[in-house]
């Protein structure tokens, strides 16, 4: 008996001493001598993230491998509003994707941390989970996760470098224990990009629509537009036989009120013929693809919010929705891969205003005060 007590005794010290080697004991405030703290002291039971779809949403898009749990959205949100992930800790994510603007940030060239301005405006991230055919205006990367990688690094915008950020978030008094609860994670070395990115992405994704504008309820018999609304909406979506087609729908349609493509939509005259596709100064998708012919075309945006993130277009030239009615009324510029259904539409002042009317419709102010999206550092 004695000698099996003593074997269970030598047993028990070497697996304490297996755990302290490497990621600490599990004990609070256990660190190795290369600093790694342990985290197993910190429970980890991650619960599902509750979120309610408007009516009218399909189911969200969520990949099995970054599943919404409540602590990964809270992490989400910290990093997302955190000036930690920038190389001076001056500037967030939410710099340039405010919520009061729908998640952009109401200026044309947003400016990174050493005051250099960005190439094109900060796009809305308003239902941004339902994105299937990439992301920024070029379409560049394909998946959220893809996307949170690249404005730490980039120079112009955060100008840090990922390495450093995981070093900060490591040695940080609130990050580890939030990475443990979110992930399950053992030690502070278990802090990564990786995880990052996947929290960032989780927050992104319950940026959602609330159902609650205008243009949600009318949809449902809950709301009775004015005769102005009714008219910009039969115009927009060609549904009034007496009324002119404005043309918006093709681009600007179902629950997302964009079709997800790249179009060129007239802005610039580089020429009739394909080899002046090459002078734009902005290629857009053509930088990404590599065909001549996607010079020009940039992502279809979302008008879902449209009345809150001015100014308007991927280098925010049109500082109204106004201006952005006229330049379509106008007929756009000349390139050989313009959109076929840009032409002289010919509306006059009236109905022009009566189409600004129905895009207010699309605002939705529940969803800029979610408490879920805000700030939790105010």
């Amino acid at each position: 008996m004695r000698n099996n007590f003593l074997a269970s005794i030598l047993i028990a010290g070497l697996l304490l001493l297996s755990v302290g080697c490497g990621e600490g004991s599990g004990f609070p405030g256990d660190e190795d001598s290369d600093g790694v703290k342990s985290l197993l002291h910190i429970a980890y039971e991650p619960e599902p993230y509750e979120y309610t779809l408007p009516p009218g949403f399909p189911p969200l898009p969520v990949p099995s491998d970054n599943p919404l749990t409540e602590d990964g959205v809270q992490l989400g949100r910290f990093l997302f509003y955190d000036p930690i992930l920038s190389g001076d800790s001056t500037m967030a994510c939410a710099s340039c994707h405010l919520p009061q603007a729908a998640f952009s940030d109401n200026t044309d060239f947003p400016i990174g941390i050493d005051g250099l301005p960005a190439r094109r405006s900060s796009m809305s991230l308003v239902n941004v989970a339902y994105y299937d055919r990439g992301l920024f205006w070029d379409g560049r990367v394909a998946t959220l996760e893809e996307q949170a990688v690249l404005p730490v690094e980039d120079p112009v915008e955060l100008h840090n470098t990922w390495p450093n950020v995981e070093r900060k978030l490591q040695n940080h008094p609130l990050y580890p224990d939030m990475f443990r609860k979110a992930f399950g994670i053992s030690s502070t070395q278990e802090i990564t990009r990786d995880l990052a990115v996947r929290a960032l992405a989780q927050f992104e994704r319950i940026m959602l629509s609330s159902g609650t504008s205008k243009y949600d309820r009318f949809l449902r018999g809950a709301y009775i537009p004015t005769d102005d609304e009714i008219a910009g909406h039969d115009m927009f979506f060609d549904s009034d036989e007496f009324l002119p087609d404005a043309e918006c729908g093709h681009c600007h349609t179902g629950f997302l009120m964009t079709t997800n493509e790249y179009r060129n939509n007239g802005l610039d005259s580089v020429g009739p013929t394909t080899q002046d596709l090459l002078n734009f100064e902005d290629p857009g998708r053509g930088a990404v693809t590599g065909r001549l012919l996607d010079n020009g075309l940039f992502r279809i945006p979302t008008l879902r919010n449209i009345e809150l993130t001015a100014p308007y277009m991927h280098d925010g030239r049109f500082n109204s929705l106004e201006e952005v009615v006229e330049h379509y009324n106008s007929g756009g510029h000349t390139a050989i891969n313009e959109d076929p259904l840009l032409y002289p539409l010919g509306l006059n002042d009236e109905q022009k205003a009566q189409i600004v009317a129905f895009l207010r419709m699309l605002t939705d102010d529940q969803l800029t005060s979610n408490a879920d999206l805000t700030n939790p550092f105010e």
